[in-house]
């Protein structure tokens, strides 16, 4: 059980790693359709989100289905914490209550 938990949460930050590559590339300027679509950091982002639904899969294999949406909320945290780191973001009053209430949602749960 502990180890479906663990591959869920690897899942999850797979997941934000490539939503911050696709917002990489989103802030370029790009030549054309095609090089805005087929460039290293959308192709990768999107392979990216492929190996996430795969550990997802893999990891529900071992746990309920009840957890899954609770770990996944996980990903707005963490998509939070390295936009501050990578992008430099602001974190305004609106998102940290946002997350603040996230994490108060997940310890409702788990109690």
């Amino acid at each position: 059980m502990n180890q479906s938990f663990f591959i869920y949460g690897l899942s999850v930050t797979v997941a934000s790693v490539s939503q911050l590559l696709l917002k990489k590339s989103a802030m370029k300027q790009h030549g054309s359709f095609l090089k805005e679509y087929c460039n290293p950091y959308v192709i990768t982002g999107y392979g990216m989100l492929f190996l996430s639904m795969f550990l997802t899969i893999l990891a529900f294999r071992g746990m309920e289905y009840k957890n899954g949406p609770v770990i996944e909320s996980l990903g707005y945290v963490l998509v939070l914490v390295l936009g501050r780191i990578f992008f430099h973001e602001k974190i305004t009053v609106r998102k940290l209550t946002g997350t603040l209430c996230i994490l108060a949602g997940i310890l409702v749960f788990y109690l």
